[in-house]
């Protein structure tokens, strides 16, 4: 088919009775001025070759469904659609290794805990209290970051945000290590809990570049970087903490902070977010950079999202009236606007259910894991005023402590295995409720005298379970919310979590200390028995269910 501009002078056009093939306006016809006069049906057209050709783009022939288009349909695809196309390849491995990193650098920054709280007790003479302040104030500060970092990556997006929650991780680490004394650790620390919350915002944006398909086994490899990082801090631990001080074990463990920093122009933005934010065309290129990597191809069609179609950009462009100050205001204003509204959001009929619930298991699950890794220390401690439990030989030389953390951090290696297993064939929620019920098997006996290597046994079954359903939350929660609040109600899901890190330590430290490990373990298990109640209440099953971009497509 040939398209031809023709030049039209008044009195040279007759219009046919019929519609053009535009459908919008009749069929013209160009006479040649010399043949005035002359029936139509031996006149001659005058083409203007001065005039540019009209062009129309249409899809390649072979990648166009025929039936498709004798019926008159628009050839569209999906992110998801576009992805499941691509599949799972070089690029999303690339992704998965850079926010694996962030995860564990946060593992590595949590199990430190372990370690560093009973150092400083005995270098400075600390009460039990203050021990267990160091690690309180970590999950404060978590739980303020975690709700922060989630609004923030909602609204200007997730490279900005993990890009500021490296420099204030590996920033007040590095700091924490030169801290004079008490007060300013704790400080430090806390800081150091503010940049940890950010650790839903590398989670939310490797889930967004993972084909539906693959989606519960890969999440469940990127929280292999988790148990990663704690196996490493451990045996980081045990040689650094023998040889030279706890100053040298936090400078060390800043350093994978700081490797995010260094590789942070290769992270490209989540197309979904973009494609949330009408940037459409940007997205399409991530697309075509994933396609051309992956050595796979787009589907054919136009990208189209829950929010709008390709070429309604609504950040695309930016006015030179909005370089000046009153335009700046204004834009601020709205994304503030926008970020606590999508707050608001979560507690929507549509939502409100799913969020409390959601809250009680991620407040259950963090209790149990961050307990969990306390216990063990605790039980490993040669401070331990109760003789029945404690694991060390009693030689002020051993190193226990490191040794039977080292073998729980291990546990974390099944906790990966056993989900990866299960979630893709029982569901998200059954598997978090079987993993439950063993953690409640596991504990039990613990409330009894036991001997030293049946004590360990116990607590490595219970950091099974506790890794595994930590792990299988952590992406559940954003799997459920909409990308316009996905990073916004995983965040605030993981600041309820770390109110369960921060109580903990007043379980998992200050009664067994006081020889109160009966009690723990009984507040453990009412504690286990609430999460799975609320899990089984939850409405959503996402296994199989593609990610959505606004909370109106959500399905019951």
């Amino acid at each position: 088919m040939i398209f031809l501009a023709v030049k039209l002078t008044r009195g040279d056009v007759d219009e046919g009775a019929g519609k053009g093939i535009l459908g919008s306006s009749p069929t013209r016809f160009i006479r040649d001025p010399r043949q005035q006069g002359q029936s139509s049906s031996s006149s001659k057209v005058t083409i203007d070759s001065s005039l540019k050709p009209l062009k129309l783009t249409f899809p390649k022939f072979d990648e166009v469904d025929p039936k498709a288009l004798m019926e008159g349909e628009n050839l569209v695809y999906t992110l998801d659609e576009a992805l499941s196309a691509m599949r799972f390849g070089k690029f999303q491995v690339l992704v998965l290794i850079y926010a694996g990193l962030g995860w564990f650098s946060e593992a590595m920054e949590i199990m430190i805990l372990s370690f560093v709280g009973p150092a400083v007790k005995s270098k400075w003479k600390l009460s039990s209290g203050e021990e267990s302040l160091l690690t309180t104030v970590v999950f404060a500060g978590m739980l303020v970051g975690a709700y922060s970092w989630g609004l923030i990556s909602d609204n200007w997006g997730r490279r900005k945000s993990f890009f500021l929650i490296s420099i204030v991780t590996s920033g007040a680490g590095l700091l924490s290590a030169f801290s004079p004394n008490y007060t300013s650790l704790v400080m430090s620390r806390c800081l150091v809990g503010v940049g940890l919350g950010g650790g839903p915002v590398f989670l939310s944006w490797f889930l967004e570049f993972v084909p539906v398909s693959y989606r519960g086994t890969w999440m469940v490899f990127f929280s292999a970087f988790w148990t990663a990082g704690t196996i490493f801090e451990a045996s980081l631990a045990w040689i650094v903490m023998t040889k030279l001080n706890w100053r040298w074990l936090l400078a060390l463990s800043s350093i994978p902070s700081f490797a995010l920093l260094l590789f942070y122009g290769l992270a490209p933005e989540s197309p979904r977010y973009l494609c949330m934010k009408g940037r459409t065309i940007d997205a399409l290129r991530i697309l075509e950079k994933i396609s051309l990597i992956n050595r796979a191809k787009l589907p054919p069609g136009m990208l189209v999202s829950d929010k709008k179609t390709t070429g309604q950009n609504e950040e695309s462009s930016v006015s030179s009236q909005d370089t000046f100050p009153p335009s700046a205001i204004r834009k601020m204003i709205t994304k503030f606007k926008s970020a606590f509204s999508s707050f608001f959001m979560l507690f929507s009929p549509k939502l409100i259910r799913t969020t409390l619930l959601l809250w009680v298991l991620f407040f259950a699950s963090a209790f149990s894991y961050y307990g969990v890794v306390l216990l063990t220390s605790k039980l490993s401690s040669k401070e331990s005023k109760c003789g029945s439990t404690i694991l060390h030989s009693g030689n002020s030389k051993d190193n226990s402590l490191y040794v039977n953390v080292f073998i729980t951090s291990l546990a974390e290696l099944p906790g990966l295995i056993l989900p990866a297993i299960i979630v893709d064939i029982i569901g998200r929620k059954l598997s978090i409720v079987t993993m439950f019920i063993l953690a409640c098997v596991f504990l039990l006996p613990l409330a009894f005298h036991q001997s030293a290597v049946m004590t360990t046994v116990l607590l490595f079954g219970v950091r099974v379970c506790a890794t595994g359903t930590i792990t299988v939350a952590s992406f559940y929660a954003p799997e459920i919310y909409p990308t316009s609040m996905r990073t916004t109600g995983a965040g605030v899901a993981s600041s309820v979590g770390r109110i369960g890190g921060m109580v903990c330590p007043l379980v998992a430290v200050a009664l067994v200390s006081a020889c109160h490990l009966s009690a723990a373990v009984i507040l453990f298990e009412v504690v286990f028995v609430l999460a799975i109640a609320s899990t089984l209440l939850l409405p959503f099953e996402t296994k199989g269910q593609q990610l959505r971009d606004n909370v109106d497509v959500l399905d019951s």
